[in-house]
């Protein structure tokens, strides 16, 4: 097929999304070019379009970190051919006709998913898998507390957790959302506006606590996570939707033996980000290509509203991964 010179991307002008006209980038060494069919929305996104999560160093100032689509040319040594169907990591570009991604972080589409469906897998995906099951080691039997368990993350941990044998209790901000979470596997799920999820987790375990916890809101959260926590309890913190800063109780975590770790993807090399890949190919594509774990798609919009996409993850409305469509006209 004929690549055209240049591509419509969605790019950030004075902290607003705008459609502008870029060259279409060329693959070199590793990499491959996508022809982008959908693009995953993920906060990492909102920030950036805020100027707090500036790209690092090398990457596209196009928002956007995971997209599906065809690969349409690529660059030397590499396996996969072209016109394969994949969705891909990447650390930014995503919002565009055409993207670059490493040819290490794609992965073929299961033949039972969409490419909308497709492009709410990576972001996510690496990001569970590499935290609860790589830093947080969960293991069946254990016990997983997910914060904003409605959430494209949420919804993703659930699943997974629940595949691997693990008890799963999950926060959210409405009864509908609680039930929604129960519907994907969910054992106990916390309306955190009307219920204490200290008090709830305290009884829900027995007052014996939770194994890991999957953080993604920060702030005051922390203390309340550390009271949550069994011995030898561990904390992932993977954003800080209500601050940076928070008091920590050094005695309770000493005397719990906590292990308190915390991990962002965007800025992790291509090596790390490759193994996760390869684990996901492993464990989680079979699962995906019966049905076990699907990706759960919220609404998608056509790719000139994609502040409409952003405005919509603001609001904290959305069940699931919020998409946008890249309609070509060739």
């Amino acid at each position: 097929m004929k690549i055209p010179s240049s591509m419509r991307v969605i790019e950030i002008q004075s902290g607003q999304l705008a459609c502008s006209e870029h060259p279409t980038p060329k693959p070199v060494s590793g990499q491959v070019l996508l022809k982008v069919a959908a693009a995953g929305i993920n906060r990492p996104d909102i920030m950036q379009r805020k100027g707090l999560y500036p790209p690092p160093a090398g990457a596209s100032d196009i928002p956007g970190l995971e997209v599906s689509g065809t690969i349409v040319a690529v660059g030397d040594n590499l396996s996969l051919p072209i016109g394969s169907q994949v969705c891909a990591l990447v650390t930014g570009g995503g919002y565009a006709e055409y993207c670059l991604a490493a040819n290490s972080l794609c992965l073929p589409i299961p033949g039972n998913l969409t490419f909308i469906e497709a492009a709410g897998i990576p972001e996510t995906f690496f990001t569970v898998w590499s935290n609860v099951f790589d830093r947080g080691q969960l293991k069946a039997g254990e016990t997983l507390l997910v914060h904003g368990g409605s959430s494209g993350i949420g919804t993703t941990a659930i699943q997974i957790a629940k595949a691997f044998g693990a008890e799963v209790i999950v926060t959210a901000g409405s009864d509908e959302k609680c039930q929604f979470c129960k519907t994907l596997g969910a054992n106990h799920a916390i309306n955190y506006r009307s219920q204490d999820f200290v008090a709830e987790i305290s009884q829900i375990t027995q007052d014996v606590g939770v194994n890991l916890i999957l953080d993604m809101i920060g702030g005051d959260y922390l203390g309340k996570n550390l009271q949550c926590l069994a011995p030898e309890g561990r904390l992932c913190q993977i954003a800080v939707q209500q601050g940076i800063k928070a008091e920590l109780n050094l005695w309770t975590l000493m005397s719990k033996r906590v292990t308190l770790t915390g991990s962002t993807l965007r800025s992790r090399d291509e090596a790390f980000k490759a193994a996760v890949a390869d684990q996901l190919r492993t464990y989680i594509w079979p699962l995906i290509s019966t049905g076990q774990i699907k990706p759960v798609i919220h609404t998608v919009f056509k790719f000139e509203d994609a502040d409409k996409a952003h405005d919509l993850m603001e609001t904290n409305r959305h069940m699931g991964k919020i998409i946008i469509e890249v309609a070509h006209d060739q």
